[in-house]
């Protein structure tokens, strides 16, 4: 019997958003999970089984994100064992960031998909293309990329101790930046929990009329 690849997907999402919208912190166990279901999805996705649509995509862009958390370990590692800056040493802390940043956001695109998909199959389906889905990806990746450029560049001019404008300005935009990327995580958990309820909600019915 073929197995259901759609189903390994909904765990994964599943485990997804286990990970980084409901739990306050990764843990070991967590981000060991969250790493071996990336690598399989990338390999489910490139099978010819997976239909290329515009939530494959972002699944897609979603399971690459891990590879910051590889790339984390690997500097955090270097970091233990080289002597490196004090810049330097802050890559893996700001490279989980982006990753957090990252998944959030894009599980939010995938809930919000998943919204259209329910509610407005129709009159959405000019808008959930894979073209779209693309734009969308890059754009956030681009996004969370300067977040991590302005964080580092905070952090650099932090550990080289040297006052000025340019560090004012940047310590500023960070302290902004962090604020806000807080803000905005916690509304994003709140649109998660409302649009898979009234998903729910709108299936149990239907669910109900088919077991009759």
């Amino acid at each position: 019997m073929e197995r259901d690849h759609m189903k390994d997907l909904r765990r994964y999402l599943a485990l997804k958003y286990i990970q980084y919208l409901v739990l306050s912190s990764s843990n070991a166990v967590s981000t060991l999970l969250g790493l071996l279901g990336s690598a399989y999805t990338m390999v489910l996705l490139q099978s010819a089984k997976v239909s290329s649509k515009s939530t494959a995509v972002l699944i897609s862009s979603l399971a690459q994100a891990d590879i910051l958390v590889f790339l984390s370990l690997v500097s955090d590692a270097v970091s233990g064992s080289f002597g490196v800056s004090p810049a330097a040493s802050a890559l893996p802390r700001i490279l989980l960031t982006a990753n957090a940043h990252l998944s959030c956001v894009l599980l939010s695109c995938v809930a919000f998909e998943a919204y259209l998909i329910t509610f407005l199959p129709l009159e959405s389906r000019s808008l959930r293309t894979v073209r779209n889905a693309r734009l969308i990806s890059r754009a956030i990746w681009t996004l969370v990329a300067a977040e991590c450029a302005l964080f580092l560049v905070d952090d650099h001019l932090r550990a080289s101790s040297s006052p000025g404008l340019l560090f004012q300005l940047s310590s500023v935009a960070a302290a902004l930046l962090r604020s806000l990327s807080y803000i905005l995580g916690i509304l994003l958990r709140i649109i998660n929990v409302y649009i898979y309820y009234k998903i729910f909600f709108s299936m149990s019915p239907r669910s109900r009329l088919k077991s009759k």
